[in-house]
């Protein structure tokens, strides 16, 4: 998830109720870890096929790690025949010094915005909602404040962020605990409209805590369960999952998280986190491989009819987000690649992980991931370039 600031997450960590929290200024933390590194080497290890001489895409992961300072990256790449390789880099426990585990699984963050809006697309062609319908159609009364009314926002504009409606991970404050989705929407609610819905285009996790409550108000089911039964278990994301409220933890293997409070600080571990504060807008945990599953198979038409991707496709221009020729679909990003065409996905940012993802109409797909949330705009790009090495290899 990316709220725009470049502001560090801030720490503690501290027994309550023994159990450990930590706490960390969440608006960083929802934006798009020392332990020193010191001599530590990363390992060259890692695609699937040894080659005398490492790929681009290894050496792409290499230098993540080497010249930007990530712990760890780890990536998976499917060409248009089919064939996956994945890759990893550099160290997966700081402490012990442990291999990144292949496939390991991290947090997705905003990548969740593009599986809430399948949700709501799928609604739309089951004719449960309507796309230019405002929002008090479905949440009468709920969406008010300075500047904001209910009546007068789409549901369009809450999965384009042209809403005006207020980033609420800007002003969530340092502690990181369990927030229900109705307090993640009244923290925005205090704080006046960016702009009247449908004049700019604006980047705002709150759109997409409001489209998460719509679809639970249509159907009755928690926004999990819609996610888990029409996407989950509908292509086959075998190490996709909601986490329940209060679970801290990542359950399969995976690389350890972390952040730095300051740009000479020490990297710390911040692998386990409550991450309810990113609902419907970040909560999600995956893989590498199984992004790249969801984002082919929802290109390929396999999880909307074509009438509602044709929508989610229907795009407005991104860039002060998410670069040059960036533009911004419904959950969706489309960017231009070097090698010509356009690549599809979203990417996410989420304490102690960053991914970018990217698949094309012919079938290729590649996610890239780091274990340290990226708040330099340079980082971002190069882990952006990784994932266009993959597809244009």
């Amino acid at each position: 998830m990316r709220a725009r600031t470049q502001q560090g997450p801030r720490s503690s960590t501290r027994q309550q109720g023994g159990r450990r929290r930590r706490t960390v200024s969440a608006a960083a933390a929802m934006a798009i870890g020392v332990m020193t590194l010191g001599s530590l080497t990363p390992p060259a290890s890692s695609a699937v096929v040894a080659t005398a001489r490492p790929d681009a895409v290894q050496q792409a992961l290499n230098t993540l790690v080497r010249d930007d300072g990530m712990p760890a990256a780890l990536a998976s790449v499917k060409d248009r025949n089919g064939h996956t390789r994945t890759y990893t880099a550099g160290v997966g426990d700081l402490a012990t010094g442990s291999k990144v585990p292949r496939g390991g699984q991290v947090r997705i963050g905003s990548n969740t915005k593009a599986f809430t809006a399948v949700v709501v697309l799928q609604l739309v062609g089951e004719g449960k909602i309507a796309l230019g319908a405002d929002v008090d159609t479905y949440l009468p009364g709920l969406v008010r404040g300075k500047g904001i009314d209910g009546r007068r926002i789409t549901v369009r504009q809450l999965l384009q962020h042209t809403s005006g409606l207020p980033n609420y991970t800007n002003y969530l404050g340092d502690d990181v605990r369990y927030y229900t989705p109705r307090e993640l929407l009244a923290t925005a609610l205090r704080h006046p409209a960016d702009f009247a819905p449908g004049k700019k285009w604006a980047y705002s996790n709150t759109n997409y805590i409001v489209a998460g409550l719509i679809v639970q108000k249509v159907t009755g089911r928690p926004l999990a369960e819609e996610i888990d039964r029409r996407i989950i278990k509908r292509v086959g994301l075998r190490h996709t999952y909601f986490p329940a409220p209060g679970d801290a933890s990542i359950r399969e293997p995976h690389p350890h998280g972390y952040y730095r409070e300051s740009a000479d600080g020490p990297l710390r571990d911040i692998t386990e986190i409550d991450p309810s504060w990113g609902w419907a807008a970040g909560q999600l945990i995956s893989t590498d491989s199984d992004l790249n599953r969801f984002f082919g198979a929802l290109l390929a038409g396999r999880l909307l009819p074509a009438a509602q991707l044709a929508q989610m496709r229907s795009t407005v221009p991104a860039e002060a987000t998410f670069g040059p020729g960036a533009r911004y679909g419904l959950g969706l990003v489309s960017r231009p690649l070097p090698c010509g065409g356009l690549s599809w996905g979203h990417g996410g940012s989420f304490p102690g992980y960053e991914t970018r993802s990217g698949a094309t109409d012919d079938g290729r797909a590649a996610n890239v991931a780091v274990t340290m949330q990226l708040t330099d705009e340079s980082d971002r790009r190069n882990l952006e370039r990784a994932v266009d090495t993959a597809l244009c290899r």
